[in-house]
């Protein structure tokens, strides 16, 4: 028994930002559209298509990106309700529960029975359109549930799983990289591919191709192994009256604090990053992820939530609604013994951890930053600097081709504000590019104060290279040219021409 919630990725974005139900909705991730909305599929998005061409399509279109994480967290409430009902589920992906049909067809009086109660269950979660698909195989049983009808339960009777699955396309599998192979041989449903011998099959496309052969044939007899429950680490504090300072709530929350850290301490688990959420009395709830860089203690947690309630305001102020309920759970553990003190106790990493948190929690969370590699062209775009104790932002970015980009090796020196300086030529004339992009004469004396007194010999240079950024953008369209120049001392500076106007970004040292 497969249960399938259409579109979940997208049903889990709704109810994270508190959209219409009938919102227009799109999931990206690496560019392509990953999931869509009803609506916006009504208008002809469809999964894979360009950001682009899925706006060109739906106008009114609210793109946003796709998060496993919130996936998967707004799924765990309904995993736990259907264990309620139906113990031993087996998550397949957010969105998708396979179990065994035999006991709740035996408790419920029947198998369609049992799929009743389970969208009963489901409806009650504000979850109106699952599907259930009952066969032979998981694999046959999610196909059936992608394709019920208005009852929204399908039962392929025992052994009519071959020919239930004859007609579908070989794109049902779902394997990329044999699909079009599939195609060219001719083998357009899943049919034909169970009808070809199970031996050639695995002699030509090897193990791969004999799992799909497997599928086609209805022979899947892949074992529902059920998940175990995870324990309940989270731990949640409710205020009655509601508490309207923030030294109250942070006060009041430390002993649940300690009992958090000893719950995770007893099943041998650290934690490096909590979830806290905090509700008011009108209801709105707000949530944030914080990130230790080695471990959390019940301290760091208590300072997480005034960092969270003060935002930059004094510790002693009042909030804008009074808090009712205050929630901490983990995010992301670690066994408790790769955090183990060695044996002669910490070291120098741990002793400025503590007091770079301590200042941390005297002068706020954004008091204390670190800098980090991003993206970027300039190497002053590159550096980025991130509160400490957080994950480092823009290493995906930094991993990205940027054209235009310096190459190595990196300059040592990135001034704060660029320096304006001067370049001229042999006349003593400010040297410029023209619309072809070549110098007007060649780089003859270099003065890093913009001054013609402090000018000195340019032993060597190299460039222009132009950047063009923005240039589909009238407005914010920007184009500079780089170079590279040795003045007569041996220094190195990286050089950039904006219009007229010559600066000194970095310094080779």
């Amino acid at each position: 028994m497969v249960l399938w919630c259409p579109d979940w990725p997208v049903t889990a974005a709704i109810r994270a930002r508190e959209l219409p139900d009938d919102a227009p909705v799109v999931l990206v991730e690496g560019g392509l559209v990953f999931a869509c909305s009803a609506a916006a599929r009504a208008d002809g998005v469809r999964r894979g298509l360009r950001i682009r061409e899925a706006q060109s399509r739906c106008t009114q279109v609210l793109v946003l990106p796709y998060d496993p994480v919130q996936d998967a967290r707004a799924f765990e409430p309904v995993l736990a309700a259907i264990e309620e009902i139906a113990p031993g589920t087996q998550p397949v992906r957010p969105g998708t529960v396979v179990l065994r049909a035999r006991g709740p067809a035996r408790y419920y009086g029947g198998e369609e029975r049992a799929a009743t109660e389970l969208l009963r269950c489901l409806e009650g979660l504000g979850i109106p359109d699952a599907r259930i698909g009952i066969a032979d195989g998981p694999f046959a049983a999610e196909q059936a549930a992608r394709r019920t009808g208005a009852e929204r339960v399908r039962v392929i009777p025992a052994g009519d799983s071959p020919a239930f699955l004859s007609p579908l396309p070989v794109a049902t599998l779902g394997q990329e990289e044999l699909t079009p192979l599939f195609l060219r041989l001719g083998i357009h449903r899943l049919g034909d591919l169970a009808a070809l011998d199970r031996t050639d099959v695995r002699h030509r496309f090897g193990a791969l191709g004999e799992r799909c052969h497997t599928l086609a044939s209805g022979l899947d007899d892949t074992a529902v192994v059920p998940r175990t429950p995870p324990k309940q680490l989270d731990r949640a504090i409710e205020f009655e009256p509601p508490l309207d300072r923030v030294d109250q709530v942070t006060f009041a929350f430390r002993a649940t604090a300690e009992t958090f850290i000893a719950g995770l301490t007893k099943a041998g688990l650290v934690c490096t990053s909590v979830r806290i959420e905090v509700t008011d009395e009108r209801g709105k709830t707000g949530e944030r992820t914080w990130l230790h860089p080695r471990l959390f203690s019940a301290g760091d947690v208590v300072d997480r939530v005034r960092w969270q309630l003060q935002g930059s305001g004094a510790i002693d102020s009042g909030l804008g609604s009074p808090v009712v309920r205050v929630l901490v759970a983990p995010e992301a553990v670690d066994d408790i013994g790769h955090h183990e003190d060695g044996l002669w106790g910490g070291g120098a990493d741990e002793r400025i951890h503590h007091g770079l948190s301590r200042v941390q929690s005297m002068l706020g969370h954004d008091a204390v930053v670190t800098a980090t590699i991003g993206g970027g062209r300039a190497p002053a775009e590159r550096r980025v600097l991130v509160p400490w104790g957080d994950r480092a932002v823009g290493a995906a970015r930094a991993e990205q081709p940027w054209p235009g980009s310096l190459p190595a090796p990196a300059p040592a020196t990135v001034f704060e504000a660029p320096l304006t300086v001067a370049v001229l030529d042999e006349s003593g004339r400010p040297v410029a590019v023209d619309a072809r992009g070549s110098v007007t004469a060649p780089l003859a004396r270099f003065s890093p104060t913009a001054s013609a007194r402090d000018a000195r010999e340019v032993n060597a240079w190299a460039g222009p290279w132009p950047v063009r950024e923005r240039w589909w953008d009238a407005a914010l369209a920007r184009t500079v040219q780089r170079f590279q120049v040795v003045d007569a001392d041996g220094t190195a500076w990286l050089l950039v021409l904006d219009g007229t106007d010559w600066r000194a970004e970095a310094r080779y040292d």
